[in-house]
């Protein structure tokens, strides 16, 4: 009798140890499309993406419809992908690279000044009273006057804790640039922050709070 060997897609031998699997086996599947691969894909990295993206934004539906283009974006691109063990980077490449074009564009329309309170990221953690939302609309408000590229930089260093290596990388920039646009926002942003008496006395009550 003879036997005919089926096809098995690697997603029905994996099932649930796609979770398990390193990011270049993960990679190597994205780039032959397979479904268990796409979905693995979002599972793993789209928190990472969206948090990054929300801090940067301010807005939870704002970052939501920025992650649906990354990986829109990093599906379609995946076979472009050289180093499968770098997947991470990849995809943080494209968030980035979503994230500068995004800011720039909110930049040239002004979109800040008319935000609603309840579209700021909710950092208070169910406790977001007055005080809280009109801090963060002020801190908002600082980070959106900086210049994209600082703003991000600024955003990836000490919100996500990236290394500057990690930074460069993600943004195809020098190391040398990263740490020249970090110097660039946080001097910007402790002589603004200075400048309004009140912040830095809120900022700093808050910082060393009891």
């Amino acid at each position: 009798m003879s036997t005919r060997r089926s096809h098995v897609s690697l997603s029905l031998v994996l099932g649930v140890n796609a979770r398990a699997c390193s990011d270049a086996d993960l990679a190597l599947g994205l780039k032959r499309g397979e479904a268990w691969a796409i979905a693995e894909t979002w599972r793993r990295f789209a928190p990472m993406v969206l948090s990054m993206a929300e801090r940067s934004l301010g807005s939870r539906p704002e970052a939501e419809d920025l992650g649906q283009d990354v990986f829109c974006s990093v599906f379609r691109k995946a076979k472009t992908l050289r180093e499968p063990d770098r997947l991470r980077s990849f995809v943080y490449s494209f968030a980035v690279r979503e994230l500068k074009s995004h800011l720039r564009r909110r930049k040239l329309r002004s979109w800040l000044s008319f935000r609603r309170p309840e579209t700021l990221v909710n950092m208070g953690q169910g406790s977001q009273n007055v005080e809280v939302r009109d801090l963060l609309r002020h801190c908002h408000a600082l980070l959106d006057r900086l210049r994209p590229r600082d703003r991000l930089v600024f955003i990836l260093r000490r919100v996500e804790s990236m290394t500057v290596e990690e930074i460069a990388d993600a943004m195809a920039i020098s190391v040398s640039t990263v740490k020249r646009s970090m110097a660039s926002a946080e001097a910007r942003l402790d002589r603004w922050i200075h400048a309004d008496p009140g912040l830095a006395e809120v900022l700093i009550s808050r910082r060393c709070g009891p």
